[in-house]
């Protein structure tokens, strides 16, 4: 599978630990793997963290630089922040650090939650600002009801250099086990 080693949020390190404490993580191997995600109600950091155990990967959080307020998520206000942005294709809102050991990594799994059908202009921001050239890049997202729709094809502009694999949706509450499955159905070692 992966080898494992662990990112602080906002600021990368490369100390290698043991996935919860050494419990379920794959054996280590050649590639290594990290979990990137963006969470404003932690539906998706909850995920992320769960994907990782599953991958034996690293987690990465993309943090606003001015974190969203319920007001600025509020998708029934045409002028919050939320809806400006997406309905700008040039928004890019400024993100909190760089992960500075991307360069340390072959697999990213990019996890966001679909807002408008899209992933959120901070995803956007986080591919711009890293190198990923080379890197496989598998995209997922959580939503209670839209599919990942042309998020990672969208996404893919942002960082035309990867390697994108096909992404997929989540509702949020796939076990372990089912984690695991699609993991190593990825072909990813």
């Amino acid at each position: 599978m992966f080898t494992l080693f662990t990112f602080a949020s906002g600021a990368c390190g490369s100390d290698p630990v043991s996935a919860g404490g050494g419990n379920s993580a794959p054996a280590p191997a050649d590639r290594r793997a990290l979990v990137v995600y963006f969470s404003c109600t932690n539906t998706t950091r909850d995920l992320a963290v769960r994907i990782a155990e599953a991958a034996g990967a690293a987690l990465w959080r993309i943090e606003p630089e001015v974190p969203y307020s319920a007001a600025d998520l509020n998708y029934n206000n045409d002028s919050s922040r939320a809806n400006r942005e997406q309905n700008d294709p040039s928004a890019r809102p400024a993100i909190k650090g760089k992960c500075e050991h991307l360069a340390d990594c072959d697999v990213i799994f990019l996890g966001y939650p679909i807002w408008w059908g899209l992933a959120p202009k901070a995803v956007h921001t986080f591919l711009e600002s890293h190198d990923l050239a080379g890197k496989t890049v598998v995209p997922f997202c959580t939503s209670g009801s839209s599919g990942i729709g042309s998020s990672g094809s969208d996404l893919q502009r942002s960082a035309p250099r990867a390697l994108w694999k096909q992404g997929r949706r989540f509702g949020g509450r796939e076990s372990a086990a089912a984690l695991r499955s699609w993991v190593e159905s990825l072909g990813l070692d």
